[in-house]
């Protein structure tokens, strides 16, 4: 601080030295200081709007980890939700069992993805097979769902596994 306090100090000119020449040199010493001024103005709001987006990207990636926390869970659970649906067929009785399971995994994020009867999508879906039609209705159609696809909160976690019309 010393420094910049005897860099501002005038240096006392000799008593010859015009008032014309002294102004000049005030002049030039304050455009300076101005100039510096400004590049501190500019780093501050420069770091100012980094510790923004820091403190933004902080919070999206907090949000994300806590969304996706259970991800590795809830993917076993859909594993024996597909063993539960295969045991409805078998054992009646065991839908009510099976449709309060689905409202858990739904009050947990969980979407289930039955594409049936509609476009292919193959952000939601992957083909398995092509079924051969006639119909051009049914041409990059979902005609069978062999196994249901799921998101959690928002995110494919497991695709569904379709087969899709294909015109001859």
């Amino acid at each position: 601080m010393k420094d910049k306090e005897r860099e501002l100090e005038f240096e006392v000119e000799a008593e010859d030295t015009p008032p014309e020449e002294v102004l000049k040199k005030m002049r030039a010493k304050l455009k300076q200081c101005q100039s510096e001024k400004q590049e501190y103005l500019e780093t501050s709001q420069r770091l100012r709007a980094d510790y923004i987006n820091l403190k933004r990207n902080s919070e999206q990636e907090r949000i994300q980890t806590i969304k996706f926390a259970n991800e590795n869970l809830l993917l076993e659970l859909i594993d024996l939700m597909d063993n539960l649906d295969q045991a409805t067929a078998w054992f009646p009785g065991t839908e009510q069992i099976a449709s309060k399971f689905v409202a858990i995994l739904k009050q947990n994020g969980v979407e289930i993805i039955d594409p049936l009867r509609q476009t292919f999508n193959p952000s939601e879906s992957q083909a398995i097979a092509t079924v051969d039609t006639n119909k051009e209705e049914e041409d990059n159609i979902v005609l069978e769902v062999s196994q249901k696809g799921y998101r959690l909160n928002g995110r494919v976690v497991r695709p569904a596994s379709v087969k899709v019309g294909h015109k001859v």
